[in-house]
């Protein structure tokens, strides 16, 4: 497929990277049904780790099998699946080269004590992910963690690492942890903030979760109410959080958190669309539902970032 202009001036935008790095970045630009044009809709499926087999697949039984994941993000037409080590091995031979993948490489779990000094494992490795053919990296950080700048010396060397041998890098950029309260992990300075730190960590792809209207900190309080930085909507809200990832030079992808009603999701993509956002990267709404209801629900959220719903 020859690469079109908009994806070409988006990697214009990624100044160090290699060859390499920007073929990759561009294979989940060309991908899908958004190929082209700029946009993003990526499955991501590390929720087993995070959360436990059964609060992640019982709802969908289907979802407990690896390849269901593969089959799904390839039959709906998505940019890209992410996923821990396990689940990309478990169908690495099957579904090679049909999409490209993103290798999470560290993971947390609900069984660890660990809130305020919130952390993650490193599951996976550079030399994993370039034998099972992935395009990207996967990785977290938690800014407002007692153990933050651990996770972003980590960050570092992984991102290094990874850009070295020509994979992009995505990364989950989620506050919590530290004295961070739990309405100001979604809070639009703390979304913000976190977009931003992932920027300056060399995150080609940034993950944050959709912001509220809240404000955390009593000294950005004062800077967002004195320059009248517009937040009272969605739009206004995402706007603001690509703003803070240099201006629009790093594409931002929103995640689409808990179950929630189809009519509510596809208005929050319509205000992630028209805020400027590059896309969702959506797991339990998506898996969590029957194949073909989820298929359906993936089309239309295709739809919606086209323009055309």
């Amino acid at each position: 497929m020859k690469m079109t202009q908009r994806v070409k001036k988006i990697l214009d935008n990624y100044e160090s990277d290699s060859p390499g790095v920007k073929a990759n970045l561009a294979r989940i630009l060309m991908q899908g049904k958004l190929g082209g044009t700029g946009r993003l809709v990526i499955l991501p499926v590390d929720q087993g780790f995070e959360h436990g087999p059964a609060r992640s697949f019982a709802p969908n039984p289907e979802a407990y099998d690896p390849h269901y994941h593969f089959k799904l993000a390839i039959d709906a037409g998505l940019s890209a699946y992410a996923a821990p080590l396990g689940m990309l091995e478990a169908g690495a031979d099957t579904f090679a080269g049909q999409i490209p993948t993103i290798l999470k490489v560290n993971s947390s779990n609900s069984l660890s004590r660990e809130k305020e000094a919130a952390n993650q494992a490193v599951t996976g490795s550079i030399g994993d992910a370039l034998k099972l053919g992935c395009s990207a990296i996967g990785l977290t950080i938690y800014p407002g963690s007692d153990a933050a700048f651990d996770m972003m010396e980590e960050a570092r060397e992984l991102a290094e690492e990874a850009k070295s041998v020509g994979l992009a890098v995505v990364m989950w950029s989620y506050p919590r942890g530290g004295d961070l309260s739990k309405p100001g992990e979604t809070a639009v300075d703390i979304c913000a903030y976190a977009a931003h730190m992932a920027a300056l960590l060399g995150a080609h792809i940034i993950k944050v979760k959709p912001p509220t209207a809240a404000l955390e900190l009593d000294a950005a309080k004062k800077v967002y109410e004195s320059k009248k930085i517009p937040i009272g909507t969605m739009t206004e809200r995402i706007s603001h959080v690509v703003q803070s990832s240099f201006n629009g030079r790093r594409l931002v992808v929103f995640s689409g958190g808990e179950a929630k009603d189809l009519d509510g999701l596809y208005n929050e993509i319509r205000e992630i669309r028209d805020g400027g956002g590059t896309g969702s990267i959506i797991g339990r709404n998506t898996f969590q539902r029957p194949r073909a209801d989820a298929l359906a629900m993936l089309d239309t959220i295709v739809k919606i970032y086209q323009g055309k719903a």
